[in-house]
């Protein structure tokens, strides 16, 4: 498979395949492809996987797109403006997604549930207690929101990040939250109660507009109901 990701604030990769070749995606998110791509419908690994997908914030059952008799095309494009950016995994080289980031992979990538394993992580991280894992062997998509920093950490090198703006981290990261130091600052500041502490090695990737942030900018602006 090779691929090109084309556009820079409402991205597209396009995916050229060869005959036999197979592309994962969630429902949805194929935007064009030539004739020849059949698509498959499926739970793709059970209903329990399904219902994982479902909580980390995908939908439960995926499409799995096959080039027939010859070469194929199939083109996956952001649904928010922001960056799509490809990673490889294998085994022991996971990743570990923000809710919702998936957008499509290599047939043999697997999607399933990541739990934050502190429960202040999940009440106060942001992007709800369940991020998405990914695992196995190939190159997966990924949608951020806004344009993406990385960083490689360290063993032990932590990095302080405002609430959503985590986008993605390497397996080998830890994840940690911390209340913001000092009552006056807490209740004043208007950072939040809480920050994410990502601790190396590994890579981590950060997103500079979270969609949750936009929504909060655009509120004041959104007439009520009477």
């Amino acid at each position: 498979m090779k691929y090109q990701i084309q556009g820079e604030t409402l991205p597209v990769v396009i995916c050229e395949l060869e005959a036999g070749e197979k592309m994962i995606t969630e429902g949805g998110a194929m935007s064009w492809m030539s004739p020849n791509m059949k698509m498959e419908t499926t739970s793709n690994g059970g209903i329990g996987k399904a219902f994982g997908r479902a909580f980390s914030g995908e939908k439960m059952f995926q499409n799995i797109y096959t080039a027939q008799g010859g070469p194929g095309m199939i083109a996956f494009a952001s649904s928010f403006p922001g960056s799509i950016r490809a990673f490889e995994v294998s085994p022991g080289q996971d990743m570990i997604f923000q809710k919702s980031a998936f957008l499509a992979s290599e047939e043999g990538v697997q999607l399933s549930m990541h739990f934050r394993k502190k429960l202040g992580s999940g009440l106060f991280g942001g992007e709800g207690f369940i991020m998405q894992k990914i695992s196995g062997q190939g190159i997966v998509f990924a949608e951020f929101d806004g344009h993406v920093i990385e960083y490689d950490l360290q063993p032990g090198q932590q990095i302080v990040i405002d609430t959503g703006h985590l986008a993605a981290m390497s397996a080998t990261c830890k994840m940690d939250i911390q209340s913001v130091p000092g009552v006056k600052n807490m209740l004043f500041g208007g950072e939040g109660l809480f920050n994410t502490v990502i601790t190396g090695p590994g890579k981590v990737w950060l997103q500079t507009m979270p969609i949750s942030n936009v929504a909060g900018a655009l509120r004041p602006y959104i007439p009520t109901g009477n």
